[in-house]
């Protein structure tokens, strides 16, 4: 493995590794009254 080019790169994909594993955990705040699926709260981060 080459690894990355920059180190904006390498920020971004571990930032997103450990969204995944956050939501994975259900370590996501969420208002009671609004339930969102684990898919949709990462949809809406991502955007």
């Amino acid at each position: 493995m080459l690894g990355f080019k920059h180190f904006r790169r390498a920020q971004t994909l571990l930032s997103g590794i450990e969204l995944v594993s956050m939501l994975r955990k259900g370590q996501y705040p969420q208002e009671p009254e609004c339930f969102l699926s684990p898919a949709d709260f990462f949809y809406q981060l991502a955007a």
